[in-house]
């Protein structure tokens, strides 16, 4: 038999062997192709100060100030008036070292790199000795081809950061002049007025500002990271949208690859796990721009909050070699979004506009969530979204003194559907204009808008906040102009440099299909024209940023009458929750003139104007406490003025802002929520306002209009209710029609004459006009009210406060009901962490409601560590 014959030993072993051959040399492309690998330096650090001889345990990514702080060398700078005595950390240089190890297998690879995510912000990077890098912008990335360094075994890495002020001193006299940086607060850093935040490209806010501290940080602020990989490297994925309708999209996956020498490769598409394009291509050594066409069926679209459903896509993109696999996934949202700015009956328009949709913007202005950035965890940053999302907003503006924000930032933005409104970051500020400052900004925005550019939320990119205003509006003109006419065109020409050319062509180029807006406030464009004053308000166009409340100290009445076309800046302050003053004091700092509560409050004239607006409307208490309590009960009343005046004016009117979501530090300021998070009044009265069916109420000086405001896509069909009625619940008018309010509107429903509702009554100064609207199955779908006369001058009755609870699975359901007419209500639960979902509400007579307090642990004794508070 044959069969018998292969059976010899010798005969049979040499078959077997050419068969093994033949199948390891049919599967070794297969089987030696090397996986891109990536490992985080982010062990071992230490530091210490140039001159000093110890060396101390660091944390990467840091700062100097948190490493300091780790191993108790300064006090906790947040605390009382510490900050004082922590400004010659700044003056120093740091130094920061670690080692980490290579193996035989990690130096086969073709290329190694070093990747810095950002430095902060001067150093020298030494690798084995060898310098490889020197940086001089905190927002830039650093890669570092290292390879020929690398050795087997133990590597040492060593970064020394230089002084910033100490650098930003010496470009300063470089310069030959002095550039304007109000809010760099010099004198706090021992520097008298010579400010340097501008000639480095630093976050503007670590220099101080009339809300945050003074704290100059150096260090390793995001990761370092080895990076190995053969043959090719994907070094960006830039997904275009060319065409959508509802039955296809078509889109283009532009590949930028590096490549070690000439390959054939093999590109690939997968959405939601299914393949949806390929191509073959051939590359050449080095950088490689390579387009990949695919097509989605039936897409979703993106959409922000309130509109729908922010749907992303699942993309893996892959580059395939005969030696490796390159891959990278995203999230990838369909979408179109314009800046619309086109000529009206009112001057001209200035809205986003959404898949087709007009949006009418409701948010607030984002800054920094720490002044010590390493701190803000991917846990903080879900919470700051959650709030916003909780408050019905559907836009933030992350301001341009801060940073680019953290990936993580942005994607909980795609996830939730808020859409960004992104400043470049500079503010309130004049920059120099030298060569290297200019190549330094270009890079600096190219890394930036090619990082950020994957993200759908991002809607518009800004050049700057205030810049242009400051020039024109603050006396920056005027005074170099009065100095030397030739320096102030310089400046000028330096200006227009970096927001008419270098960041309008790195957006056009870099994020296509996302408008670029030079300044804000800002209310035309033309980068051929100097439009001077008119360009920045003309009242008709543009966004604005409106400050007459406050600064000005115009009354709260004033945003009913001065409507922009976008305002994307207004505000009020007041001071943070009580337990998080508790935080940061001691009970004999506790008197807002003391000299702890005055550095926790930036604005030189704050506590003044918190007192003179809370004078105005309310009677001002004596108590520490329950001044801080009301000056948030001032804050949200004024804002909640604001939205509703804004939102009465759409489609005139498309965008409210407020200044500002959060602080990076706890402190008396305009935020919404404080350094903890906690929600403020303002935070839930903008949950109020912003909701997608609103009712407003104008009261005129013989009539009252009552508006209905959708946000909604469908018609809505209901009825309004309007009752005057007297504190103790007496009705004295009631009025019920039935409305259709259409999609996405606002509609005057109702002009109601005073002597209709008999406004003339002596007891006017208890009297309450409540407007509700009701759907078709009589539910409460929006309500609000109107006091007549200032709330100082109405008579309160003291009200007979009801309370009930019961336990559920988040925490707790609280029943109140009142017999009176009762405002301000405050919730609070002493010593005990957790969220009241409604908060600072008014209450009419013989009502009651269920608030949430939502906290994962029971409580002990809840019905006596419940505390209410009324304005009464």
């Amino acid at each position: 038999m044959v069969f018998y014959e292969m059976s010899n030993h010798k005969n049979l072993n040499r078959y077997l062997y050419l068969l093994l051959v033949i199948i390891v040399i049919g599967f070794m492309p297969f089987c030696s192709r090397k996986e891109p690998m990536q490992k985080e330096i982010n062990k071992n650090w230490v530091f210490k100060q140039y001159g000093k001889e110890e060396w101390l345990p660091a944390t990467v990514p840091g700062c100097v100030h948190l490493d300091l702080l780790a191993n108790k060398k300064i006090e906790d700078p947040f605390y009382r008036d510490n900050e004082k005595s922590l400004q010659w950390i700044d003056k120093e240089d740091w130094e920061y070292k670690t080692s980490f190890d290579v193996d035989k297998e990690m130096l086969k690879r073709e290329r190694i790199e070093l990747f810095f995510a950002g430095l902060d912000t001067y150093s020298d990077v030494y690798l084995n000795d060898k310098k490889i890098l020197s940086t001089s912008n905190m927002y830039r990335e650093w890669r570092v081809e290292c390879k020929p360094l690398l050795r087997e075994g133990g590597n040492d890495l060593y970064i020394k950061f230089f002084s910033p002020i100490r650098i930003g001193l010496d470009k300063r006299t470089e310069a030959g002049y002095d550039l304007k940086a109000d809010n760099d607060n010099s004198l706090m850093g021992g520097m008298e007025d010579k400010k340097v935040s501008i000639f480095t490209r630093k976050a503007p806010y670590h220099y101080g500002w009339d809300w945050g501290p003074r704290f100059v940080t150096s260090g390793v602020w995001r990761p370092v990271v080895l990076k190995l990989w053969d043959e090719v490297k994907i070094r960006d994925l830039n997904i275009i949208n060319d065409s959508i309708d509802n039955e296809r999209a078509v889109l283009t996956a532009w590949f930028e690859v590096e490549s070690t020498a000439s390959h054939s490769v093999d590109f690939s598409i997968e959405v939601n796990g299914q393949k949806a394009g390929d191509s073959k291509k051939e590359l050449s050594q080095g950088l490689n721009t390579i387009p990949v066409e695919f097509v989605i069926e039936n897409p979703k679209r993106w959409w922000c909050n309130g509109l729908g459903e922010p749907y992303l896509y699942n993309i893996k993109a892959s580059v395939t070699t005969g030696k490796a696999v390159e891959e990278i996934s995203l999230k990838h949202g369909i979408r179109t979004v314009k800046l619309i700015q086109e000529p009206d009956s009112g001057g001209k328009s200035f809205y986003f506009e959404l898949n087709g949709v007009p949006v009418f913007a409701k948010g607030a202005n984002y800054i920094p969530s720490d002044v010590f950035l390493s701190r803000v965890t991917p846990g903080r940053y879900e919470k700051i979204i959650r709030s916003a999302l909780d408050a019905n907003m559907n836009m933030l503006r992350v301001w341009g003194g801060g940073i680019y924000e953290e990936d993580v930032f942005y994607d909980l933005c795609d996830k939730n559907g808020i859409l960004v409104w992104q400043d470049y970051m500079f503010a309130c500020s004049l920059y120099p204009g030298d060569k290297e400052f200019l190549e330094n900004v270009k890079q600096e925005a190219i890394d930036n808008v090619k990082r950020l550019r994957k993200h759908p939320c991002i809607a518009l990119w800004c050049g700057n906040n205030e810049n242009y205003q400051a020039w024109y509006m603050w006396g920056y003109k005027e005074q170099y102009e009065k100095q030397d006419q030739a320096l102030a065109a310089k400046i000028w020409n330096d200006y227009k440099t970096v927001f008419y050319d270098i960041l309008l062509k790195v957006t056009a180029k870099y994020h296509k299909g996302v408008d670029y807006w030079p300044s804000s406030p800002m209310a035309v464009f033309d980068r051929e024209t100097e439009y001077g004053e008119v360009a920045l308000d003309d009242k008709k166009s543009g966004d604005r940023h409106y400050w007459g409340v406050w600064h000005a100290e115009e009354p709260f009445s004033k945003y009913d009458e001065l409507i922009p076309r976008f305002m994307s800046e207004y505000g009020f302050q007041s001071f943070p929750a009580f337990e998080t003053i508790k935080a940061y004091t001691i009970p004999s700092d506790w008197d807002i003139k003391s000299a702890v509560m005055t550095a926790h409050q930036r604005h030189p004239r704050g506590n003044q104007l918190i007192r003179k607006y809370m004078d105005r409307d309310y009677k001002v208490p004596k108590d520490f406490w329950e001044f801080m309590y009301l000056s948030q009960v001032v804050q949200g009343e004024g804002i909640k003025r604001g939205i509703e005046a804004h939102r009465r004016n759409m489609p005139y009117c498309m965008g409210s802002l407020y200044w500002q979501l959060n602080d990076c530090w706890p402190v008396a300021s305009w935020s919404s929520t404080d350094y903890y998070l906690k929600w403020k009044a303002l935070h839930y009265y903008a949950k109020k306002a912003f909701e997608p069916l609103l009712v407003s109420i104008k009261k005129n000086k013989k009539d009252t209009e009552i508006y209905v405001i959708s946000d909604l896509q469908q018609s809505f069909h209901g009825k309004i209710e309007v009752e005057v009625m007297d504190f103790n619940g007496k009705l004295f008018y009631r009025k019920s029609l039935p409305v259709i309010v259409e999609p996405n509107v606002s509609r005057m429903v109702l002009r109601i004459e005073d002597g209709e509702m008999m406004l003339s009554r002596p007891d006017i100064k208890r009297t309450v006009l409540s407007v509700s609207l009701k759907n078709e199955d009589n539910m409460v779908c929006a309500a609000n009210h109107l006091f007549y006369k200032p709330v100082k001058e109405l008579k309160w009755s003291k009200p007979r406060i009801q309370t009930g609870f019961a336990k559920n699975i988040d925490g707790y359901s609280v029943v109140i009901s009142c017999d009176v007419m009762t405002k301000s209500i405050f919730l609070s639960v002493e010593g005990e962490e957790g969220f009241f979902t409604d908060n600072y509400f008014d209450m009419l007579p013989g009502t009651s409601r269920t608030i949430e307090f939502h906290t994962p642990k029971t409580i002990d004794n809840f019905d006596k560590k419940l505390k209410i508070t009324s304005y009464y």
